[in-house]
């Protein structure tokens, strides 16, 4: 073999070895923002243009979120607000559709003395998502509702529904379950055993 040969041979190794890693490089990142995001990183992909252009708007997420400044809940907040919610569900069989939107305010202020920002819904979304975005789904279809509920097109289900969604990103917010695992009816009901589902 000549030495030309060698190098030509040595190179294309080197070639393959990088595209390789590159590659590998490549699929870890992927991973690791699967694993980060959840479903939020299958909706970006299918807004988005390309898969690549998803993954780097999930880039961008994670670099604006690191610039906030969090602010964790003492443990009085975390009591105020889980007594708030409690008492919010408590009312839910009487005012129904103004509980959702005591609900829709409850999370916002818990979303913003957190230290996130909660001017424009679509913005808090994406600050959100890099540390809740296991429960986005539920906020955004609790929103939905609170909105359609301003309009007067939500029914009774569907507002009991949005306090359902409002209790998931609540309770990932406050590290904890607010005041059990229970619908809003099932707190009236004598027979119903709150410590089951």
């Amino acid at each position: 073999m000549s030495p030309t040969q060698i190098v030509v041979i040595v190179l294309v190794v080197l070639v393959i070895v990088a595209v390789l890693a590159v590659a590998a490089r490549s699929l870890n990142n992927r991973r690791a923002l699967r694993n980060r995001f959840g479903p939020e990183y299958d909706r970006v992909v299918a807004e988005q243009d390309s898969r690549s252009a998803a993954e780097r708007e999930l880039r961008d997420r994670e670099r604006r979120h690191a610039e906030l400044t969090l602010t964790p809940l003492s443990p009085e907040s975390r009591a105020r607000y889980a007594a708030a919610w409690e008492e919010l569900q408590v009312r839910f069989i009487d005012s129904p559709g103004e509980t959702v939107g005591d609900a829709d305010e409850l999370v916002t202020r818990l979303i913003e003395e957190q230290g996130y920002p909660t001017g424009d819904f679509s913005d808090q979304i994406a600050h959100l998502s890099v540390e809740h975005a296991r429960t986005l789904t539920n906020y955004r279809d609790a929103h939905e509702i609170h909105l359609r509920n301003s309009r007067g097109e939500a029914n009774t289900e569907e507002l009991r529904q949005a306090v359902v969604h409002y209790r998931a990103l609540f309770a990932d917010l406050l590290g904890e379950e607010p005041v059990g695992h229970h619908t809003p009816e099932q707190r009236h009901h004598p027979d119903h055993d709150s410590t089951s589902r």
